[in-house]
């Protein structure tokens, strides 16, 4: 039995992405891949489980992990997107999805395989079956980015829309790291107020909740608020932020208290936005980040 700190399930896109002032560039995406980045970057032991077709295999290169570590299910389709950016600091976009995923079943996950955190990181509504957080809740900590139960697509034009999720108060008991940006934290509770969302969030039974924002990530444990600022010096590496923040944050928390957790992953964070892509730094290069502008 092969075991990891985190295995992190999503699917790995083609993005097209397209700034504020039209410039469009290829590459590669997915909350897996910045994920399973982040982590690996840091030393921790990580897999990456996701599903693509056998046309789109190439894909599986853009990862950092060791190819041992990346376990890719043939499917009949892959998943492909195209953000439009209205804004310099990339907050508000228009995302629509040009080919959805095949979504993920339990058996999906190696039987040979084992983990510490069992990491959902999906792109849209229907990746995964509530069935199968309850299945890896017994087996694991769930660790689950609020997104694939918010974002929803249009089978008629691909664009993209959020609904809060119905199954909120049914499956957030099985959770126990939950991420979710500003906007979907109002979604899902009906309040702005980031603080107060997150305690809402921990009474529907969620243990451990971060919320990303421009400004901070914000961590509620159901005891106390956590703040940390992300001190990023541009913005080129916006695509992924949330994704890296998550990842980084939850295989520290195997050690880690949450203070010296959510420091490193923000400043890991903060040096990733600094470059488009996926976070291909070493642990060494966040420490000395934190020195400098942290300390």
């Amino acid at each position: 039995m092969k075991h990891y700190e985190s295995v992190i399930i999503g699917h790995i896109t083609k993005d097209f992405n397209i700034d504020h002032e039209d410039n469009l560039v290829e590459i590669c995406g997915g909350a897996v891949l910045f994920s399973s980045a982040s982590a690996y970057a840091s030393g921790h032991k990580v897999a990456a489980v996701t599903k693509i077709n056998k046309a789109d295999y190439d894909r599986l290169e853009q990862f950092t992990l060791p190819v041992e570590d990346i376990y890719a299910v043939e499917s009949e389709n892959s998943s492909t997107m195209r953000n439009k950016y209205f804004t310099p600091d990339k907050e508000r976009r228009d995302s629509t999805c040009l080919s959805v995923g095949t979504p993920f079943e339990a058996k999906d996950i190696p039987e040979d395989i084992e983990s510490d955190i069992y990491h959902f990181a999906g792109l849209v509504y229907g990746d995964f079956p509530n069935e199968m957080i309850k299945e890896c809740a017994q087996k694991g900590a769930v660790a689950v980015d609020v997104q694939a139960y918010l974002r929803h697509v249009d089978k008629e034009s691909g664009k993209m829309y959020f609904e809060d999720w119905a199954d909120k108060k049914e499956m957030l008991p099985f959770i126990t790291y939950l991420k979710t940006d500003a906007a979907e934290a109002e979604i899902l509770t009906g309040t702005s107020d980031r603080e107060e969302a997150a305690k809402i969030l921990y009474s529907w039974g969620a243990k451990e909740i971060l919320i990303t924002h421009n400004s901070e990530v914000l961590v509620y444990d159901g005891k106390e608020i956590y703040t940390c600022p992300i001190k990023a010096r541009n913005l080129s590496g916006r695509t992924g932020r949330g994704d890296t923040t998550f990842a980084a944050y939850i295989t520290e928390r195997l050690t880690k208290d949450i203070p010296e957790s959510l420091l490193y992953a923000t400043a890991t964070v903060s040096l990733k936005m600094e470059t488009p892509g996926a976070f291909r730094g070493t642990r060494k290069d966040v420490e000395e980040y934190i020195e400098e502008f942290y300390r």
